[in-house]
């Protein structure tokens, strides 16, 4: 379901990647409790076809974490969900908000 995202460099990739097809950036805290939580509800949901999905471990890579905030406009949440489109975050929700089945819909 996951694809590593770990390098600035794929942001532009992810940002045209989001003309052909939606794109999920879910950014995981592996020091939180609530965002293991969530990426375990998130796996343990239906995948919906047709979006791509990037894992971000914060901790690790925080510049991408950082650059992924300001490419997009968004503040800085852990856990949270990104959802790209068309080079746009078009829907952007935090913690226990954070639902599969709501992706499936804005997507």
């Amino acid at each position: 379901m996951w694809i590593a995202l770990e390098s600035e460099e794929q942001l532009a990739a992810i940002q045209s990647r989001s003309f052909e097809q939606p794109v999920v950036i879910f950014k995981h805290s592996t020091r939180c409790s609530t965002s293991s939580m969530v990426k375990s509800r998130l796996e343990r949901s239906d995948t919906p076809e047709g979006i791509a999905f990037y894992y971000l471990d914060l901790i690790r890579y925080r510049s991408v974490s950082n650059r992924v905030a300001e490419m997009f406009g968004v503040e800085h949440e852990s856990p949270q969900v990104l959802l790209i489109r068309g080079g746009n975050c078009v829907y952007d929700e935090s913690h226990m908000a954070i639902r599969m089945e709501e992706l499936a819909e804005m997507s």
